[in-house]
Parts: C-alpha cells; sequence; structure tokens
C-alpha cells in the first residue's frame, strides 16, 4: 500500500504503526554529517543521540537546525543545542547550525544552504538524521523529497520515552500525537508536497 492510498480519518491502529515507524532504523552506516531536528525538548531527547553517533565516529560534523525560540528561552532551538553540545565536549568547529527554520520543511531547505557552505552538495553522500522516532518518517520523506537524490540517509532515531513504536498507543497524548503526525504525512502526500512511499508489505 502507497501512503497516497490512507485516509487519515480511518486510520487503523495497525496502519499508523506501520507508516511512522516501518523502516525507521538506524543502518549503522557512516556519513558526512549527523542532522538534528530542533524541537523543544530536543536539548533532553535528541541530543544525546546525536552525540552519541559523533563519538562513535559515524560522522565528523554536527548540523543543528531550528530557529524556533520556546517559551521563556532567549535563543533558538540550533543554538540551545549547540550551546549545550559545546558544553559536553563537541568541538565548536565541528558544529554546524541553521536558526532560520520553523518547521520540518524549512529545517530541510534552510539546511540544504548551510550543508552547501560547508560541504559542496556534490560532495555529500549521506547524512545522518537525528529527530524523534515518531516524527522521523515525515523528516525522511521531506528530505528524500527537497534534497538531491544523490543523498543517502541513515535515521538515528530518538527515543522521547512517550511516542515511540513501543508506547505512542499507551497514553491519550501519544495516540494524539503520533494520529496528528500520520495524519500530515497523508494530507501532505495527496497535496504533493512529499513523495509518496510504499509502506508495508
Amino acid at each position: 500500500m502507497y501512503i497516497s492510498e490512507l485516509n487519515e480519518n480511518k486510520l487503523t491502529d495497525a496502519q499508523l504503526e506501520t507508516l511512522l515507524f516501518s523502516g525507521v532504523e538506524d543502518d549503522n552506516q557512516n556519513g558526512d554529517c549527523i542532522v538534528v531536528a530542533g524541537s523543544s525538548m530536543a536539548v533532553r531527547y535528541r541530543l544525546p543521540k546525536a552525540i552519541e553517533l559523533y563519538k562513535q565516529g559515524r560522522a565528523g560534523k554536527i548540523l543543528f537546525s531550528g530557529g524556533v525560540k520556546w517559551g521563556e528561552k532567549t535563543v533558538p532551538e540550533a543554538i540551545e543545542l549547540k550551546n549545550e553540545a559545546v558544553t559536553l565536549g563537541i568541538p565548536e568547529e565541528n558544529i554546524l547550525t541553521e536558526d532560520l527554520s520553523r518547521h520540518t520543511l524549512e529545517n530541510v531547505l534552510a539546511s540544504l544552504l548551510v550543508l552547501d557552505r560547508a560541504f559542496h552538495l556534490y560532495n555529500i553522500e549521506r547524512l545522518l538524521i537525528v529527530t524523534a522516532s515518531y516524527h522521523m518518517k515525515r523528516l525522511y520523506l521531506t528530505m528524500k523529497t527537497y534534497m538531491p537524490d544523490w543523498i543517502a540517509f541513515s535515521l538515528c532515531p530518538a527515543d522521547d520515552l512517550l511516542t515511540g513504536k513501543n508506547n505512542w498507543f499507551q497514553t491519550e497524548h501519544g495516540r494524539k500525537r503520533a494520529f496528528a503526525e500520520a495524519a500530515k504525512i497523508i494530507r501532505y502526500v495527496k497535496q504533493g508536497a512529499l513523495v509518496d512511499e510504499r509502506i508495508g508489505e
């Protein structure tokens, strides 16, 4: 079944789980850069995954993406992530930032310019993507749609302890978040904003 064949208003739990979580596993390949999508809780959940990948030698650079200032915070997501990464021992020269984006599509589009300036896009073969597991499919499809087709992606989901494959259905908040995410993907695919893709068997 293709994503475009799903009905966002009649999704079964099984369809939702397949859409959001199937194929969202790390292939353990190395890449040119680790790309981290910002969020209100990115420092807590996504940053540790990025640092783990960096220290494993999976990539020599980390790009933090996100321009939203959450709540009382005085700096955007990307800068908060960078500052915390530096305090945790990541050399500043190996950190890239884009602090303009306001949502997932802008994360990708704004990151393209930063990546081109740092590497030249034609030199990039693989990116390691870090975001929450429930958000990974949309971010991956957005990168697949808008980034050059020679770039491959390794999906490195960060567990947010609430909306993962094994627990999204256990709380009302998790269910609402998962269904809202699935609905966005289906809607964007049907609009032509995201590439369509076969899911499941």
